[in-house]
């Protein structure tokens, strides 16, 4: 006997329903054990006849004392009976089911689970399902908690139920623990074996809470265990005490006193998380997370002058070419006291400044090197790179930050500006450090968020003409290029032209949209940054991080079609320079989901509060395109359960601290290998 035995060899059935469940992803006996359901039906409680109610499903255990087919006038089959227990008695029918009054025995137990009708003053039960209760037999159908799976055409709940019992009595003490017994007795976890007969057919709802516990715990616990052990192995391969830079606290001390401003105490706290890490001899990878505005370049710039410091050089990386000449702009500012010497490459370099760029770094006379990913293409290289900088680190994939790591293993920092609830990053980016800058810099003024009812868009219009005459600039942000019937959205490109001639014809306004080249967003960007353009007009492609501190209203039509993270980055397109910053969230019929997230745009400004009820309102796969970071499918387990993520995640650290080669661990360490090499953080 094997679990990896093939379900041909196992399961009394058809080739078609053995097909079927192949494409499932059930082959074996162990897919099939682990094939749990996805939700269940509490039907354990039994509803006396003289209770029945027509608003619910009513599981009734008595005796059918008649049962009989008539035929309609139309020549269909009806099947009537009478049901009956100690309370009473109800009428019981059956619509083209004639073969039910020889297959359902009179006068012997029997279990009904239906709705209750009530017409022509009397009540009766129609269609419901039905258990024969054999002596000594459990039941599978009713009168318990029932497993409900996902099914296809041919495969029914019922079918599964049935061909399922009876490997799960005798297959299921095949399956191993593999959890240390330490972190069962500390979480209070059921064995894996029990876990599993509960998931599919519990003995109560006690039970079946903990055998979910138990499922989702293990889910979250492995993943956690494979980023850790990742993560352990890229640091001991690369671990050199050259890796180890002195912290330059008289320079950095002289770096923040020429700032004009304060730092926050999160941007303090996270300073020292980063500056601890460049201290050991093991590579640093860290991820700063923090709200558009709240200083994340201010912390990266301190640690790129530590490094340079140091004798080493910086690589700092952005996913455009006008985000990365923002940072080039900002760097040259706040770091040329300091005698460094910063450099600037991307696409549009001319080949003598690309060629006069490259020399200075493979020599090492260019302390700071600031661009898109031309930074990593070939022909490229640095003499002595110490740190390297990604910005909006999601837009760019492992592969290009393993190429990075390759230029001599440097220190690793990423930025997102993407608000992700805590329990939900150490899960997408489990093979990083977190750093959460959660406090914005004092002074920095609110942005005032209102939602526009239709009836009030005129007056939006002129209100936004009368800021333009003042000297500010607007965005207007469309949810799609093309127009749709179905969606019923305005496009961005009717939308510009209905704009431009009857709305704001006196003015300049420009478009921006996804289909256009690279260059050319940045030459329009550009061009609003340059004032030359007073009104934007664009779909959600506006970059992440530009800064255009006269910008100060944000216009979105058809808000409720986007998620709140996502509004909320837009919202943060505005409120960068000295003037009072606007919001406006247009909107179309709004579901009381879409309520709930507008009134919270109005309620809140902090971008993790938002992020926490967006996740709690759509879920992490609707939110953060969970699909696409290459974590596997979790059947029990919700990337919204901070709570088990955090146990998950600490059991995990305690023992990739003690043995990260699960030397100790030999059964962990099988369970390890069934999971693909999965780069969370891609």
């Amino acid at each position: 006997m094997s679990l990896n035995r093939s379900l041909t060899n196992v399961l009394r059935t058809t080739k078609n329903h053995l097909q079927r469940l192949e494409n499932l992803g059930v082959k074996t006996v162990r897919d099939f054990l682990l094939y749990f359901p996805r939700t269940y039906n509490d039907s354990s409680e039994f509803t006396k006849i003289v209770e029945i109610r027509t608003d619910q499903i009513n599981t009734m255990k008595g005796k059918l004392t008649n049962l009989f087919n008539v035929r309609t006038k139309f020549g269909k089959k009806i099947t009537r009976g009478v049901f009956a227990d100690d309370t009473g008695s109800i009428e019981v029918v059956w619509f083209n089911q004639p073969h039910l009054t020889k297959m359902l025995p009179r006068n012997k137990d029997l279990i009904l689970s239906g709705k209750a009708k009530y017409s022509l003053g009397k009540i009766s039960l129609q269609n419901p399902a039905h258990e024969v209760i054999k002596p000594y037999e459990e039941q599978l159908h009713s009168g318990r908690v029932v497993p409900i799976y996902h099914e296809t055409e041919g495969i029914s709940s019922k079918w599964i139920r049935e061909k399922l019992k009876p490997l799960i009595d005798e297959w299921t003490d095949l399956f191993e623990e593999y959890m240390p017994q330490e972190i069962l007795d500390e979480h209070g976890l059921l064995d894996y074996r029990t876990a599993i007969q509960n998931a599919h057919f519990p003995k109560n709802e006690k039970m079946l809470q903990h055998a979910k516990n138990r499922l989702a715990f293990d889910e979250l616990f492995i993943l956690q265990l494979k980023v850790l052990q990742t993560k352990w192995h890229w640091q001991q391969i690369n671990a050199h005490e050259e890796k180890s830079l002195e912290i330059k606290t008289e320079d950095i001390k002289a770096f923040t006193e020429l700032l004009p401003f304060k730092l926050t105490n999160a941007q303090k706290r996270v300073t020292k998380e980063i500056l601890k890490d460049l201290n050991k001899d093991i590579p640093m990878t860290r991820l700063i997370q923090g709200d558009v505005g709240s200083g994340k370049t201010v912390v990266a710039a301190i640690a790129a002058l530590n490094t340079v410091k140091n004798g080493y050089q910086v690589a700092i990386m952005a996913p455009t070419e006008i985000l990365a000449k923002q940072h080039y702009k900002g760097f040259v500012e706040t770091l040329t006291p300091f005698g460094l010497n910063i450099q600037f490459i991307a696409g549009s370099s001319t080949k003598k400044q690309r060629d006069e760029t490259i020399r200075q770094m493979k020599t090492g006379t260019a302390d700071i090197i600031i661009g898109t990913h031309s930074l990593i293409q070939e022909g490229i290289g640095f003499k002595k790179l110490g740190l390297a900088i990604i910005d909006e680190q999601h837009r760019f994939g492992v592969k290009q930050r393993e190429i990075l790591k390759q230029q001599g293993s440097p220190h690793l920092l990423s930025m997102t500006a993407t608000p992700i609830p805590r329990t939900l990053a150490i899960t997408l980016y489990g093979d990083q450090d977190l750093s959460i800058i959660d406090e914005m810099p004092l002074g920095r003024q609110e942005i005032i968020t209102k939602i526009v009812p239709e009836q009030k868009r005129i007056d939006a219009y002129r209100w936004i003409e009368d800021q333009v005459a003042k000297g500010r600039q607007t965005f207007i942000i469309c949810p799609l290029i093309d127009e749709s019937d179905i969606l019923e959205v305005k496009s961005v490109l009717t939308e510009y032209a209905y704009l431009k001639e009857h709305v704001f014809p006196k003015l300049e306004l420009g478009l921006l949209h996804g289909k256009l080249k690279q260059e050319e967003k940045d030459q329009i960007m550009q061009d609003f940054k340059d004032n030359k353009i007073k009104i934007l007009v664009s779909t959600s492609v506006i970059e992440v991080g530009i800064d255009i501190p006269n910008a100060s209203i944000m216009l979105i039509e058809g808000a409720e079609r986007f998620g709140l993270s996502q509004l909320h980055q837009f919202r943060g397109r505005v409120g960068r320079g000295e003037h009072q910053s606007y919001c406006f969230l247009f909107t179309n019929a709004l579901s009381e989901e879409g309520k709930r997230r507008m009134q919270a745009m109005e309620k809140h400004s902090s971008g993790f509060k938002l992020s926490e009820i967006d996740l709690e309102l759509r879920g992490p796969g609707e939110v953060y395109g969970i699909k696409q970071s290459g974590i596997p499918d979790l059947k029990m387990a919700s990337l919204t359960d901070s709570k088990t993520i955090e146990k998950a995640r600490q059991s995990a650290q305690k023992i990739i601290s003690k043995d990260p080669l699960l030397k100790n661990h030999d059964k962990l360490a099988g369970k390890l290998s069934e999971i693909t090499e999965v780069h969370i953080s891609d």
